[in-house]
């Protein structure tokens, strides 16, 4: 029975209070908002009412769910909970109830109303709901993180009550209401909008939740997904869904990898595919300038995109037009993501060899535009594309005839100066190399000779086809080949078969020669029956008509006729002209059918070709090796590890070039970033660790055999590095037992082996020793015998590395700190010590180059390692100088050797030879500066064993005989006593270091001492360089002047002069190298006796042999970062050193700069007497060069108060300079600082100083430039106002010179006494200047050096005079520089010695501040010398 109509309709609100306000006579409007106590009640009374009425219930009770929802922040969360589980139960109710309900055929309008009004109350009322709670979820998930951040888990009520548990079903029982075929009760219409909105609208709050993007929410989203997707398909809400979706990406950045999932489920599962369209269309009607304003919105978008075109790349792919104009937008966002959309598509629908024509354009299209991208103005861009043709090369999906123009491209990107770029052009480079369709082993040498021969094949087999096709080539040659088949067909075609009839396929032409063009034209394509037909329809056509002319009309005569025709068609040359061009202008027929080229020539077309990519292929990687090798030492982290993953790959794609790049990575082990020291240990542990092989010992054999050629021709450096590396596997067990075995073996001869590689295993054994020394311990007597035996004197490389292997014993035994244990020594007596000493002794006498580094290591080693070392020592030396002795005392001329010094000098006594005077200072130098190392460490560290050991044996007596009484007072007294032994440990420490210093300073040099007998010879030598002129000999002189100064400080003092005049004098190199390494030791050792010497130092920084000066600049270097010597104006020799001819000083300089840069404001507080010293027209660089120099020291500016500084001071400067080469070279300065506002200020406010110099072109230009820069940074109205003023005061100035009014004149400037102008000083001559060519300097070389009595120290006679005129404060600190102290000539007398200005500091850990030297704290005076053994001799 159908119900009574209702007195109403329930409308949609727009908002809850519209339900409150009457719209119409027959609108809903609820009566009562019920009072927060009454909801509860009024609830139960809903459940009574629905237990009856069913979910009509709502339609009497709907005033009690609006009171709910209207406080429903203040209800209780009982009452909450059980109004949803009550709403549920009824709209299940209602959702079932409809199902027969709309089936049945015979519903009464006010049946239809009745249930209309209930379903949308019941669904208001529960969607409402449903925001409700997710509001009120989001605020408590917001409550509920912990002050760490971390959320709380299990959030749910006492009731067990959780919101995200509940949420699923209520959206799963709304899809399944929206299943139904509600338009029924809308009349069989549309369902309206609103109701649409509201149901959809709880989902959309859902999405909008962060957390619903997490793993544990999937099957929440897949149900709301399926929701929207009925609403879509059933209820046209495409239009609504585009908007809200799009609304969404620009609000939320979280939902667009739902959204794409949703959208891609719509479209594969439900056919929403429009949908996409829709959407891609709504984002391309973005306005890109709104796009690059909105940064957070342009980020949902691009997201969207990205993740859209992964998952249905084939559906965007059709509507991808309606995006491609945000490629030209200023959002750099955007267009990554457009980027990323064309590689997926790329990938996944454009790739492979069976595309059709319009996919191969549109995969061309979109390479195209990736290319064009790569050089993007944005790096984030660039570095996006490098990264999507990375996925793009490793999928295999880039053509090959695009490798080469990519490859170039990424090359490029390599010197890109975004550090993002750089990093993945690397990584693009080493998939191409991983991937690359040519070879495993890519070297240009092996590419090359295959390359060539095969072209010369190529060439010969195209001149074999040309001779045959031209030989071929004559029509009537071509007539005789098909005549026979032609003739057969006239035949068949005059004479058909009984009941054979063909239809005839031809036409005759309007013309003749139109008809004699088809027929050829059909000839040629081999079509010989319609070209008979043919000539027969236009005989009888074109009857009488040239060509097609007859003399016969017989029937026997008929074959012969047509071909006759045919063949004077064929072969008519001037026929053939003038019908041959028109052949190929018809496009309705198919192309005349060419002669094919053979296959072979085609094939090996192809191999060349391939040949010849593989080749450019190798030839580009090639050329990125070199940059890639400059960037492992950039500042980034990421750029430095992927170079290094980089010439991993490349090594193993056998490139020759990339062995240079695995040994550049070596230093980067001594890294203190701890990622690029691991990368290093894992890029040697691929390439060395896991080698090729069948067995144990092939593989070892592999490993030994790849890590001796790292060594072949390696620096001392990459042999340390390389030690660190190998001796880290050791210790941590990754280098196999076969391996060590093997080595042995091959430096016992077991196994066949070349001498060079017995050596390469002795080096690799001593590296292992550092990580485990009992390698080396536990054959020591191997070492001794083997290494050692009489044969050294015939491989002093090898005994020089087994003294180096056992040395590592020595190292090792090292007492830790804190303990009090024994040092490691061996007795004298130990074989060991007789084989060397027999070594030395024995080779003293042979005149070989190599027997001084032998010795070297020999004596060393026994320091190391012997138990009174210097005994033996005395004895080497001993015996030797009597080897000396008895040469000496032979006949004249039996020692002579041509080449040597003179056979005999003026008194007519005998001489020696070269070499045998060379090897005995060499070894005397050396036993002296061991002497002294072992003193100050070993004897120093021995002395302080034993007292902290005594100290300890007398504390434990004093507590052993203390009685139980005194217990408690010495409980007391205890931090006392420890003190007090603390302060007796310090005072003994310097005692000891006095004794030490009292040994060097007065007993090893002493008369009585051995060493003392050969300083006259030193001196002799050294003194007389004209007539002991022998490079050796005078390199081993000054050497061994240099070690006996490290001894003594007075003999340091009395030789110092001897020792500079020789280093600014000597005309040898080597003597110039080895002394000026002598003196960073002796600035270290005794700084204050070196420091009047400064400038001799800085004066080698120009020496016109490039070994010297990359001597001088690394010596430099360290005694500067280290403090040990003052840096003055004379720095600037180092900035000479950044424009050197030699790319190696270049690197040391720009090295130098970097690391003082990294010291405060160093670089900074240098640069104006650099500039003051280098723009000096008289001793300065050249323009050009000056501008090379600066533009990298001004890199070191980067702070902002700097900059503003700078530019006061270089404004200021213009008034104390002096030409117009001064003037350009300071405004260009300014030009390379990054000007600011302030700077701006700061240049207006020192107008006068450089207003008069604008009349100058380039220094206007340079004011111009600089403005210029700055105009384009700023935005601000008034800083630009403050340009356009400057800008009309230069314009002006430059112009008209300084009559404007608006600048003040100079001369009033004077009068005034606001910056009093400097009258230039005459430039005095510098007779020593660091600057003076060494062929003046050296023009007195053949006179003979005169030794000073050693002087007595005195107080420097100009201090009164260099400090008593005050210099005004724009004078750089260069200007006041030029004392006495800088003016050394090279040829000095004593009264030109300089003064000691520092007072002495006694002992000698105060002196030797510096690491250079010291290889532990307790190494003082470990030298340089020794320790980089560089001796260039």
């Amino acid at each position: 029975m159908p119900s009574p109509p209702l007195p109403w309709e329930f409308h949609l609100p727009l908002s809850p209070g519209d339900l409150l306000r009457s719209g119409g006579p027959a609108q809903y409007v609820v009566q009562e908002v019920l009072s927060l106590a009454q909801v509860a009640g009024q609830l139960a009374e809903f459940r009574g009412a629905f237990r009856v009425q069913g979910p009509l219930a709502i339609l009497q009770h709907f005033d009690t769910l609006y009171s709910l929802l209207h406080h429903f922040r203040s209800v209780n969360a009982a009452v909450k909970e059980d109004a949803l589980e009550l709403m549920v139960k009824v709209m299940s109710r209602h959702s079932s109830d409809l199902s027969s309900i709309l089936d049945n055929l015979d519903l009464s309008p006010s049946d239809r109303t009745t249930h209309l009004n209930a379903l949308k109350m019941n669904c208001y009322v529960l969607t409402h709901l449903v925001e409700a709670f997710e509001i009120d979820s989001c605020k408590s998930g917001l409550a509920g993180l912990d002050p760490s951040g971390k959320s709380k888990k299990n959030r749910t009520t006492g009731s067990g009550f959780c919101w995200e548990e509940e949420r699923q079903p209520l959206i799963q029982l709304l899809t399944q209401l929206l299943q139904l075929n509600l338009r029924r009760l809308w009349c069989g219409l549309v369902v309206e909008e609103e109701f649409i909105s509201l149901v959809t609208g709880s989902c959309y709050r859902i999405l909008e939740k962060p957390s619903i993007s997490h793993q544990k929410h999937r099957a929440m989203r897949e149900a709301v997904m399926h929701l929207l997707a009925v609403a879509l398909t059933h209820y046209d809400h495409m239009l609504s869904a585009t908007l809200k979706i799009t609304q969404m990406l620009q609000h939320f950045e979280h939902v667009a990898p739902v959204f794409a999932g949703a959208v891609s489920l719509w479209a594969t599962e439900y056919g929403m595919k429009s949908m996409v369209g829709e959407l891609l269309r709504e984002i391309g009607q973005k306005c890109p300038q709104d796009l690059a304003r909105d940064a957070s919105g342009v980020k949902g978008y691009a997201a969207f995109l990205s993740e859209l075109a992964e998952q249905i790349p084939a559906i965007v792919l059709s509507n991808m037009s309606v995006l491609l104009h945000h490629l030209d937008g200023e959002s750099y966002v955007m267009r990554n993501a457009i980027l990323t959309a064309m590689a997926e598509m790329l990938l996944q629908v454009l790739s492979g060899d069976q595309l059709e024509e319009a996919a191969r354009g549109t995969r061309d299209q979109f390479l195209d535009t990736l290319q064009a991208h790569l050089c993007d103005v944005n790096g984030f861009v660039r570095s996006r594309v490098l990264q999507l043709f990375t996925r793009i090369v490793q999928r295999k999906a880039l053509p090959l005839a695009r490798f080469q123009a990519v490859v170039s491209l990424a090359v490029g990107r390599l010197q890109d100066r975004s550090v993002t770029v750089a990093k993945n052009a690397i990584q693009l480079l080493a998939a191409f190399l991983s991937n690359n369709p040519f070879s495993c082993k890519l070297s240009c040498t092996d590419l090359a000779e295959p390359l060539k021969k095969e072209m010369q094949k190529l060439q010969e087999m195209r001149d074999k086809c040309t001779a045959t096709t031209a030989a071929l080539i004559t029509p009537e040659e071509e007539w005789e080949a098909m005549q026979p088949e032609l003739r057969d067909t006239i035949h068949q075609l005059l004479h058909p078969l009984q009941g054979e009839e063909e239809e005839e396929t031809v036409e005759v032409e309007e013309t003749a020669l139109n008809t004699a063009e088809h027929i050829i034209h059909l000839l040629r394509k081999l079509n010989y029956k319609d070209a008979v037909r043919l000539t027969q329809m236009a005989v009888c056509h074109f009857q009488g008509m040239e060509p097609f002319t007859s003399s016969s009309g017989l029937e026997d005569d008929k074959e012969t006729m047509i071909l006759g025709i045919l063949r004077t068609l064929y072969t008519d040359s001037h026929l053939e002209n003038n019908i041959q061009h028109p052949l190929h202008i018809s496009g309705d027929e198919d192309p005349v059918i060419e002669e094919q080229p053979p296959p072979e020539l085609v094939k090996q077309e192809m191999l060349v070709q391939y040949l010849q990519d593989a080749h450019s292929f190798s030839m580009k990687i090639t050329e990125a090796l070199s940059m890639v090798s400059r960037m492992m030492y950039e500042s980034s982290v990421s750029v430095v590890q992927e170079a290094i993953e980089f010439f991993v790959t490349v090594s193993q794609f056998g490139v020759p070039q990339a062995l240079h790049g695995v040994q550049r990575m070596l230093p980067l082990v001594w890294s203190k970033e701890p990622g690029i020291r691991e990368t290093v240990l894992s890029a040697y542990r691929r390439l060395y660790l896991s080698p090729s092989g069948d067995s144990e010992r092939a593989r070892a054999e592999s490993l030994v055999r790849s890590l001796s050629l790292v060594m072949v021709d390696a620096s001392l450096g990459t042999i340390q590095c390389l030690g660190e590396i190998i001796s880290e596997f050791v210790q941590k067990d990754e280098i196999k037992p076969a391996v060590v075995h093997l080595l042995w073996e091959q430096f016992t001869e077991k196994s066949q082996c070349s001498s060079l590689e017995r050596r390469a295993a002795v080096m690799l054994l001593g590296m292992m020793a550092r990580g485990k020394p009992e390698i080396v311990g536990s054959n020591l007597d191997v070492l001794v015998k083997t290494g050692l035996d009489e044969k050294v004197i015939e491989d002093y490389r090898l005994a020089q590395e087994v003294c180096s292997a056992i040395s590592r014993l020595a190292s090792s035994n090292k007492p830790s700190e804190g303990k009090n244990h024994a040092p490691f020594r061996l007795p004298q007596t130990h074989l060991l010590f007789g084989r060397l000493s027999e070594a030395v002794t024995t080779g003293f006498a042979q005149p070989s180059t190599l027997w001084i580094p032998f010795m070297e290591s020999a004596v060393t080693l026994i320091y190391q390692l012997a138990e009174g070392p210097e005994e033996i020592c005395a004895q080497i030396l001993q015996c030797c100088s009597q080897q000396a002795l008895e040469r000496l005392q032979e006949p004249q001329g039996v020692g002579a050797e041509p080449g040597t010094s003179p056979s005999s000098v003026p008194d007519g006594t005998n001489t020696l030879p070269t070499f045998l005077l060379t090897h005995l200072l060499s070894l005397m130098g050396n036993v002296a500066l061991q002497q002294v190392v072992h003193l100050e460490r070993a004897v120093s560290a021995e002395l302080r064993r034993r007292r902290v050991l005594g100290e300890e044996q007398e504390a434990k007596k004093h507590v052993a005989n203390s009685t139980k009484e005194q217990s408690a007072k010495s409980i007391e007294n205890e931090t006392t006593m420890e003190e007090d032994l603390g302060l007796v440990g310090a005072s003994a420490d310097d005692t000891e270091a006095e004794l030490i210093r009292n040994i060097c300073d007065t007993e090893l040099l002493d008369g009585k001492q051995l060493l003392s007998a050969f300083i006259p010879l030193v001196l002799k030598i050294c003194n007389n360089p004209g007539l002991y002129n022998d490079p050796a000999l005078s390199a081993a002189a000054a050497l061994a002047l240099g070690k006996l100064c490290m001894v003594s400080t007075e003999f340091c003092d009395s030789h110092l002069r001897l020792l500079f005049t020789m280093l600014e004098k000597s005309t040898l190199p080597g003597v110039r190298s080895n002394l000026m390494i002598a003196a960073g030791d002796l600035a270290i050792r005794f700084p204050n006796l070196v420091e009047p010497w400064t400038p001799h130092l800085y004066a080698r920084l120009r020496d016109p042999c490039q070994g010297v000066r990359q001597t001088a600049g690394l010596v430099m270097t360290h005694l500067i970062l280290k403090d040990m010597v003052k840096v003055k104006g004379q720095v600037s020799e180092m900035a000479a050193l950044l424009i050197d001819p030699e790319e190696e000083i270049v690197g040391l300089a720009r090295n130098f700069f970097s690391e003082l840069s990294n010291k405060g404001n160093a670089v900074y507080n240098l640069l104006p007497d650099i500039i003051s010293r280098l723009s000096d027209p008289d001793c300065g660089v050249e323009e050009e060069s000056f501008r090379t120099i600066m533009r990298q020291l001004f890199s070191y500016i980067t702070k902002d108060k700097q900059t503003e500084s700078l530019v006061e001071k270089l404004c200021q400067r213009f008034r104390t300079a002096r030409t117009e080469r001064q003037y350009r070279d300071l405004s260009h300065c300014l030009t390379l600082l990054p000007l600011s506002e302030r700077g701006l200020r700061k240049m207006q406010d020192n107008f006068d100083c450089f207003a008069d110099k604008l009349h100058d072109l380039a220094v206007y230009n340079c004011f111009l430039a600089a403005l210029g820069r700055l105009r384009r940074s700023v935005t601000k109205p008034e800083t630009k106002a403050l340009i356009e003023e400057m800008e009309q005061k230069l314009h002006a100035c430059h112009n008209r010179g300084r009559d404007s009014t608006e600048v003040p004149k100079e001369p009033l400037c004077q009068e005034e006494g606001k910056t009093p102008l400097l009258e230039p000083r005459k430039k005095r001559q510098i007779a020593g200047s660091c600057r003076r060519p060494m062929s003046i300097a050296n023009r007195d070389a053949d006179s003979s050096f005169i030794t000073p009595q050693p002087r007595v120290s005195r107080r420097c006679r100009g201090a009164a005079q260099r400090h008593s005129s005050q210099k005004p404060a724009i004078i750089f600190s260069s200007d006041e520089e030029n004392s006495p102290e800088d003016e050394l000539c090279a040829e000095l007398i004593e009264d030109e010695t300089p003064s000691k200005t520092i007072p002495r500091v006694p002992g000698l850990k105060n002196c030797l501040l510096s690491p250079l030297l010291l290889c532990e704290q307790r190494a003082p005076v470990q030298s340089l010398l020794s320790e980089r053994g560089a001796y260039l001799r």
